[in-house]
């Protein structure tokens, strides 16, 4: 294919710039008096470094030809930076000068900045590029929050337009959306743990059961936009979660805890890790168990993970991960506008239950071939299953005991190969970094919908497993991809970054279904067997760029756009929902994103990222009511029912601003203090429209599950043992379906989700070196309100959230 040889193309020229010859960089350290201390020397700023051994020698190999850049640092002597052309194995000599004055004793604590919890992530991190794109780095050990429960609410705080579905009390599955996109189960981000796939299928059936817990997770990556080119699929961008590492100067180390809330919630959560020499090990467990605010919500849970690396050399480094999760709730069901107003608590469905076995594992291995190229390849793989028992009918039809349920069962087995070499080189001595990579990704899942036991009883087998009265279906995929990206750096402060990505997708499904219907009474009309082979492949390259600008070491201008797309959901297309039909035309969707805007972090007091976004959003998928006659009633008569379709073309744009602000170092930049005080501001606005849709209903309307704007505030103190944080979160209304239903209907699955606002606090206190406490009140002012309204489980219609509840953590913390 042309696109493959474009490719080969570029991979040679790479080599061949390898091919340049790498020289040695030599010289010796001298100070005025004889220095207790060994000199530490850095090339070019980033993480190549030296010591200079007793005598003041030190050696750089493999430095390439041109201007480097060398920062010498050694205890009592002024910090050097000096400038070095290499052009052959060059020998150089270096004077250190005492520091004049004595410096005032400096006390190094772990905080590195005043970002309560939020940064950026670096142009190059590890073998990713992220210059020009708009990232976020949610850090966890620097926030006050809920994090036993994995309270998204709070964990997402200062991500600007974050749209959040709240779930459940526990944080067994999150659902996180930006940009006017669908929360559900962050189907449209790319999400990964640790930089590998954690959804049921990444083509498929991209919606995550498995959310890490949060106790164990070091940071949460987010990047929006351009992060198609990287990563591909979802429009939604990434969001990859950092499970902790072991610590590289502690045999080992143990800390656990343990949590209570007022709604019955126990949570018991211990990690323990360590080095001992080239062996590191850290592992966790999770177990959550209990009820949670509304009636038939009782649940239990556990993950456990393990992770082993082995450096078998300064350039070789491998590892092992390993994933376990298996949890089973009670689904509550949803309730119409009356039902939520007489009593949100309530639940009208008690039969509804949800079962989930997660297993991943990934091989992973870094080498290094010299300073500027590296490699870094994950082999995952998931086995999975989910099954969800329950009345799928309308929550305004009663529920009998006797009745048999509706049984969706899943199996998910799929693996993959991601692969990526980054090259690091100099333009006119400016440095520079070519990106490319590969992946290669096999996704199986075995579908089936039948009918299941009655009672209330959580009994996941078919009644009639021969022949279901449903579908069954294999739905195998393959996706192929190369992809590249490259940072050209045009001067100190310029740099632009375009990139590629060809995709190959190849996507089947083969199995039957029947189609069965009956009059009000009950006797069967029509039942047939319809067995269905689907087959599309489709290949397409696609692009962007991006653009920095460094006004200074503080502020940066950035930009970028590319192209997009997300594939069809072939194993999404067979359920057999009373209320829903899908389209068997429905086809991908394309669409570019643009965004441009400014950030910074203006001498570690002010932390701001002002942007705006267009996002287009090409045969976008949703669903409209279609009304056609009812063959039980002899066609005299219409019936209404949701179809699932491309439905129109969707633009959404908007702005989305951050600030945080350190105000005790704001009004007093001279006053030296430990403790900070920080407030922060996060908008989003966000407008949308449906347009060149055959819809005469939908054109103009507004995209669903796009509120108009979202506020989010809050104040965090942070003393040597205290620290706390309230903050408010409030919504504009938003429609729940492209038709952009406000009344009540019936069944409570389309209509408006009312603007909301909600309140949390929490704060923690250090008890000596090893115990600490946690407690905090979520939904302060106890409001009633709600994120969502379903379609099929976990039972249609509104999904109230949680009213007030408190909680409390007891940790302890063990190392040797």
């Amino acid at each position: 294919m042309k696109a493959f040889k474009y490719y080969s193309a570029l991979f040679l020229l790479m080599l061949s710039n390898l091919a340049f010859a790498q020289y040695q960089l030599s010289g010796s350290v001298n100070t005025e008096k004889n220095a207790s201390e060994r000199a530490t020397l850095i090339l070019d700023q980033s993480d190549r470094f030296e010591e200079a051994d007793a005598n003041g020698e030190f050696l750089f190999k493999n430095v390439s030809k041109g201007n480097h850049s060398l920062t010498v640092f050694m205890e009592g002597y002024q910090t050097l930076t000096k400038k070095v052309f290499v052009d052959g194995n060059t020998s150089i000599k270096i004077d250190m000068k005492l520091l004049e004055t004595e410096l005032d004793e400096v006390v190094v604590k772990g905080q590195k900045d005043n970002s309560f919890g939020i940064t950026r992530l670096k142009a190059i991190d590890g073998t990713g590029i992220y210059e020009a794109k708009k990232t976020e780095v949610i850090v966890l050990e620097d926030m006050v929050a809920n994090k036993a429960a994995n309270n998204t609410r709070q964990i997402f705080a200062k991500i600007p337009g974050a749209n959040i579905w709240e779930s459940d009390c526990a944080g067994l599955q999150i659902g996180v959306a930006t940009r006017g996109l669908s929360p559900n189960r962050n189907a449209n981000f790319n999400t990964r743990q640790n930089g590998f796939d954690i959804s049921a299928d990444a083509l498929g059936y991209p919606e995550s059961y498995y959310t890490p817990p949060i106790q164990a997770v070091e940071k949460v990556e987010l990047v929006r936009g351009a992060a198609s080119l990287q990563y591909g699929t979802q429009f939604g961008g990434l969001v990859n979660f950092k499970i902790k590492q072991a610590p590289d100067d502690k045999v080992l180390e143990i800390s656990t805890e343990q949590t209570y809330n007022t709604l019955g919630f126990y949570n018991s959560y211990v990690d323990a890790g360590g080095t001992q020499g080239k062996l590191s090990y850290f592992f966790f467990n999770r177990t959550a168990v209990g009820n949670c605010w509304r009636c038939n919500t009782d649940f239990n849970s556990v993950t456990s993970y393990v992770d082993i690396h082995y450096d078998f050399s300064d350039a070789f480094k491998a590892g092992i991960e390993y994933t376990r999760m298996n949890y089973l709730a009670r689904q509550p069901g949803g309730l119409t506008e009356q039902l939520f107003e007489q009593d949100a608590k309530q639940s009208i469905r008690d039969r509804n239950w949800f079962q989930v076995g997660w297993n991943l594992l990934t091989l992973h291995m870094d080498y290094s071939f010299g300073p500027n190229l590296k490699l870094n390849s994950r082999t995952f793989s998931l086995v999975g299953n989910k099954e969800a028992l329950g009345n799928l009918g309308r929550i305004d039809r009663p529920d009998d005991i006797n009745e048999e349920r509706d049984l969706l069962a899943d199996r998910f087995t799929n693996w993959g190969n991601e692969t990526r070499l980054i090259y690091n080189y100099l333009i006119g001595g400016k440095q520079s970094a070519f990106l490319i990579g590969t992946r290669y990704y096999k996704g199986f899942t075995h579908r089936r919908q039948g009918l299941g036991p009655n009672g209330d009883q959580p009994s996941f087998r078919y009644n009639n497993p021969n022949m279901l009265e449903g579908s069954d279906f294999d739905l195998p995929g393959i996706n192929m991809a190369v992809f590249a990206e490259n940072i050209i750096t045009l001067s100190e402060k310029l740099s632009i970054t375009p990139g590629v990505r060809y995709e190959y997708i190849n996507t089947k499904a083969d199995g039957y279904y029947r189609q069965t219907t009956s009059d009000l009474a009950g006797n069967v009309l029509f039942d047939t067997t319809i067995l269905e082979t689907l087959e599309r492949k489709r290949d397409f390259l696609f692009g962007g760029v991006g653009v920095s600008y460094k006004m200074s070491e503080d502020v940066e201008f950035y930009g970028n756009f590319s192209q997009n797309y997300r594939s069809i959901n072939f194993n999404d297309i067979r359920v057999n929902n009373p209320s829903l039909k899908v389209d068997e035309n429905i086809k991908d969707e394309f669409g570019n994103n643009f965004d441009l805007g400014v950030r910074g972090n203006l001498q570690n007091v002010v932390n701001f990222d002002v942007s705006v976004f267009w996002l287009n959003y090409n045969d976008k998928i949703g669903t409209i009511l279609v009304r056609e006659p009812d063959p039980r009633f002899n066609n005299l008569v219409d019936r209404t029912y949701r179809y699932r379709t491309n439905i129109a073309d969707a633009r959404t744009y908007g702005v989305e601003a951050f600030m945080e602000a350190n105000l005790f170092s704001l009004i007093n930049r001279f006053q030296k203090r430990e403790d900070q005080l920080s407030i922060f501001l996060n908008i989003g606005v966000i407008g949308s429209e449906y347009h060149h849709s055959q819809e005469t209903a939908i054109e103009g309307n507004q995209v669903e599950l796009v509120p108009l704007y979202s506020v989010k505030s809050g104040i965090s103190y942070k003393a040597s043992r205290f620290s706390s944080t309230l903050q408010i979160t409030s919504f504009a209304k938003q429609y729940s379906d492209a038709s952009n239903a406000a009344g009540p209907v019936p069944g409570a699955v389309e209509g408006l989700i009312p603007a909301y606002q909600v309140m949390d606090f929490s704060a923690k206190y250090v008890l000596g070196k090893s115990f600490n406490v946690q407690a905090g009140v979520n939904n302060l002012t106890d409001s009633r309100y709600f994120t969502r309204r379903a379609a099929g489980y976990p039972g249609p219609g509104i999904l109230p959230s949680d009213g007030r509840s408190f909680y409390f953590t007891l940790g302890y913390n063990f190392d040797r």
